[in-house]
Protein backbone atom coordinates (compact mmCIF):
# COMPACT_ATOMS: atom_id res chain seq x y z
CA UNK A 1 0.00 0.00 0.00
CA UNK A 2 1.30 3.60 -0.90
CA UNK A 3 0.70 5.63 2.07
CA UNK A 4 2.16 8.81 1.04
CA UNK A 5 2.76 10.11 -2.75
CA UNK A 6 4.58 13.64 -3.29
CA UNK A 7 3.60 16.09 -6.17
CA UNK A 8 3.84 20.19 -6.87
CA UNK A 9 8.05 20.39 -7.89
CA UNK A 10 8.86 21.60 -10.86
CA UNK A 11 11.34 24.11 -12.16
CA UNK A 12 11.10 27.72 -10.14
CA UNK A 13 13.47 30.42 -10.59
CA UNK A 14 15.51 31.74 -7.85
CA UNK A 15 13.27 34.25 -5.44
CA UNK A 16 10.33 32.33 -6.34
CA UNK A 17 7.58 29.91 -4.48
CA UNK A 18 6.39 26.75 -5.08
CA UNK A 19 4.00 24.64 -2.74
CA UNK A 20 4.65 20.51 -2.42
CA UNK A 21 1.77 18.17 -0.88
CA UNK A 22 2.23 15.01 0.70
CA UNK A 23 -0.95 13.34 -0.01
CA UNK A 24 -0.98 10.77 3.29
CA UNK A 25 -3.23 7.67 3.51
CA UNK A 26 -6.51 8.29 5.25
CA UNK A 27 -5.52 5.25 7.50
CA UNK A 28 -2.35 6.85 8.90
CA UNK A 29 -2.91 10.46 8.69
CA UNK A 30 -3.92 11.37 12.02
CA UNK A 31 -1.49 9.27 13.63
CA UNK A 32 1.60 9.83 12.07
CA UNK A 33 4.19 12.84 12.27
CA UNK A 34 4.91 14.19 8.74
CA UNK A 35 8.40 15.27 7.61
CA UNK A 36 9.88 16.83 4.29
CA UNK A 37 13.46 15.58 3.64
CA UNK A 38 15.39 16.86 0.28
CA UNK A 39 18.17 14.97 -1.48
CA UNK A 40 20.41 16.79 -3.56
CA UNK A 41 22.67 15.42 -6.55
CA UNK A 42 26.46 14.26 -4.67
CA UNK A 43 24.80 15.20 -1.31
CA UNK A 44 22.88 12.75 1.58
CA UNK A 45 19.53 12.96 2.31
CA UNK A 46 19.07 15.78 4.86
CA UNK A 47 15.96 17.31 6.75
CA UNK A 48 13.69 19.72 5.79
CA UNK A 49 10.79 20.60 8.17
CA UNK A 50 8.23 18.09 10.03
CA UNK A 51 4.98 18.93 11.46
CA UNK A 52 3.72 16.72 14.74
CA UNK A 53 0.38 14.25 14.47
CA UNK A 54 -1.45 17.21 15.86
CA UNK A 55 0.04 19.84 13.61
CA UNK A 56 0.78 21.99 16.97
CA UNK A 57 4.46 21.45 16.42
CA UNK A 58 6.87 22.20 13.73
CA UNK A 59 10.62 21.85 13.14
CA UNK A 60 12.82 23.60 10.27
CA UNK A 61 16.37 23.02 8.99
CA UNK A 62 18.55 26.29 9.59
CA UNK A 63 18.80 26.39 5.95
CA UNK A 64 15.26 26.54 5.65
CA UNK A 65 14.11 28.51 8.32
CA UNK A 66 12.00 31.18 7.64
CA UNK A 67 11.34 30.71 3.90
CA UNK A 68 9.69 27.47 4.14
CA UNK A 69 6.31 26.77 6.33
CA UNK A 70 4.89 23.45 6.36
CA UNK A 71 1.37 22.28 7.50
CA UNK A 72 -1.38 20.24 7.64
CA UNK A 73 -4.83 19.99 6.03
CA UNK A 74 -6.74 17.36 8.09
CA UNK A 75 -9.82 17.43 5.51
CA UNK A 76 -7.58 16.89 2.85
CA UNK A 77 -4.74 14.24 4.30
CA UNK A 78 -2.29 16.86 3.39
CA UNK A 79 0.61 17.83 4.44
CA UNK A 80 2.03 20.72 2.43
CA UNK A 81 5.35 22.43 2.33
CA UNK A 82 5.23 25.97 1.32
CA UNK A 83 8.33 26.79 -0.14
CA UNK A 84 9.29 30.41 -0.63
CA UNK A 85 12.26 32.42 -1.56
CA UNK A 86 14.09 29.97 -3.20
CA UNK A 87 17.29 29.94 -3.87
CA UNK A 88 19.47 27.17 -6.40
CA UNK A 89 20.98 25.47 -3.31
CA UNK A 90 16.54 24.20 -2.50
CA UNK A 91 17.73 22.39 -5.47
CA UNK A 92 16.43 18.54 -4.83
CA UNK A 93 14.54 15.81 -4.86
CA UNK A 94 12.01 16.70 -1.93
CA UNK A 95 10.49 13.81 -0.05
CA UNK A 96 7.72 13.26 2.49
CA UNK A 97 7.75 10.51 5.36
CA UNK A 98 5.34 9.42 7.94
CA UNK A 99 6.42 8.26 11.65
CA UNK A 100 4.06 7.96 14.75
CA UNK A 101 5.88 9.31 17.19
CA UNK A 102 7.43 13.01 17.37
CA UNK A 103 10.67 12.03 18.40
CA UNK A 104 13.92 12.43 16.50
CA UNK A 105 12.35 14.30 13.70
CA UNK A 106 15.04 14.84 11.89
CA UNK A 107 16.84 11.27 11.36
CA UNK A 108 15.77 9.22 8.61
CA UNK A 109 15.72 6.07 10.72
CA UNK A 110 13.08 7.79 12.57
CA UNK A 111 10.75 7.47 9.73
CA UNK A 112 8.37 4.40 8.97
CA UNK A 113 7.18 5.76 5.31
CA UNK A 114 8.27 7.34 2.44
CA UNK A 115 6.73 8.76 -0.56
CA UNK A 116 8.33 8.33 -3.78
CA UNK A 117 9.63 12.36 -4.20
CA UNK A 118 8.84 15.21 -6.31
CA UNK A 119 11.98 17.37 -8.21
CA UNK A 120 12.42 20.87 -7.47
CA UNK A 121 14.78 23.19 -9.62
CA UNK A 122 16.30 26.55 -8.84
CA UNK A 123 18.55 27.36 -11.54
CA UNK A 124 21.27 29.35 -10.73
Amino acid sequence: QVELVESGGGLVQPGGSLRLSCVVSERIFRHYAVGWFRQAPDKEREFVAAVSRTGLATEYADSVKGRFTIYRDSARSTVFLQMGRLKPEDTAVYVCAAQTTWTQSHLRESYDYWGQGTQVTVPS
